[in-house]
């Protein structure tokens, strides 16, 4: 009976790896799809084709119904429904003679516009002509660049480039950008009307620096709660805190924690915003260490830590529940941590090569 004892001891595990409220993830994948994963059943259950190409990043609408999913290949962007698993809007801005780049960015409350960093080609008789980065305004139902905005100089490099996480305001007003600051823009006419210095943590091999993403966003609606970097003005030591950002009336409170590591992911909360976790590296190459930090939020303290294997690039997420943490991205698996224990429980087989796009949990 050896074999079905280890199917069996197996069969446990895979139990125990199993959030006690389990979800569906949305995940992206090579060449040019989405997969539909149920963690019930620790399985991809469907994969969706998404005509505009590979899929970079994922954003989940404050109501949970949509996931707006943009692509590389054509500048894409494609909707998909969170109930009926399909996609229901569709569309790429490049033509025969303009091209655009674009990462991430962020929807508004209505569903209508989506706003992003974007950076235009115009082809011309002998070469492409490269604008500078400009803030722009998507018309979801037009299917085309409604509005955009030069960014000033001083923003650009404060701005994060593509990889700037966006995030627009409940009453639809302002648009927040963080990256080596925080800018705020007014969405009337896309003009910065403050900045902040507080920059998002360093992340070098971490690809979800976007602080925690879609999930977060679901967890604390008209909130912002995440982890930042500070430096003191006269040595410029950096310090890593939490922020707590209302986005409606652009107030924030900052508690600093510690001197900030290296490298340090975003911030995943539980459901009741109680605990959060986060991943920190230190080092590089073969002297590169992570480690899990649980931190309790009532008390701002980091109340234990735990090592584990790191991959090259990685990407960092959270069952719905709060009860797992998850490593994935540019690779075929998902390894799942408990979040109690921190400890290693299974590892999912996706059998597709994922994209940085990261992943998205519906109920």
């Amino acid at each position: 009976m050896p074999t079905y004892r280890t199917l069996f001891a197996a069969g446990l595990g895979l139990l125990a790896a199993l959030p006690a409220s389990a979800s569906t993830l949305f995940m992206g994948s090579y060449p040019d799809q989405l997969l539909i994963f149920d963690e019930s059943k620790a399985a991809v259950t469907g994969k969706l084709k998404l005509d505009t190409g590979l899929p970079t990043s994922m954003i989940l609408s404050d109501d949970g119904k949509h996931i707006y999913v943009t692509t590389i290949t054509t500048s894409g962007i494609e909707v998909v429904d969170t109930a009926t698993r399909r996609i229901v809007s569709k569309f790429s801005l490049n033509d025969g003679v303009t091209r655009y780049r674009f990462w991430g960015g962020a929807v508004d409350p209505t569903g209508r516009y989506f706003y992003t960093v974007i950076t235009r080609f115009d082809r011309e008789v002998d070469r492409y002509k490269v604008s500078k980065p400009m803030y722009a305004v998507i018309d979801l139902k037009l299917q085309k660049v409604a509005r955009t905005a030069e960014m000033e100089k001083e923003d650009e490099k404060a701005a994060g480039g593509y990889r700037s996480a966006l995030k627009v305001s409940p009453d639809g007003k302002y648009l927040y950008l963080f990256g080596d600051k925080i800018l705020i823009l007014n969405l009337a006419d896309l003009k910065v009307i403050d900045r902040i210095d507080l920059a998002r943590p360093d992340g070098t091999d971490l690809e979800n620096v976007g602080f925690g993403g879609a999930i977060d966003t679901a967890r604390t609606p008209g909130q912002y709660v995440s982890l930042f970097n500070a430096a003191d003005p006269y040595i410029h030591n950096k310090m890593f805190g939490v922020a707590r950002f209302d986005l409606n009336s652009r107030q924030f409170a900052f508690t600093p924690i510690g001197p900030a590591p290296a490298a340090m992911a975003g911030l995943e909360l539980t459901p009741d915003g109680k605990q959060a976790y986060t991943v920190v590296t230190n080092g590089t190459l073969g002297a590169k260490r992570c480690e899990f930090w649980h931190m309790d939020m009532t008390t701002n303290a980091v109340v234990d830590k735990a090592e584990f294997p790191c991959r090259s690039r990685f990407r960092f997420g959270m069952s719905m529940d709060g009860a797992k943490l998850y490593i994935y991205g540019a690779s075929y698996d998902v390894e799942v941590y408990d979040a109690r224990t921190l400890k290693l429980e299974a590892t999912w087989d996706l059998g597709n090569d994922t994209t940085g796009a990261g992943m998205v949990a519906v109920e």
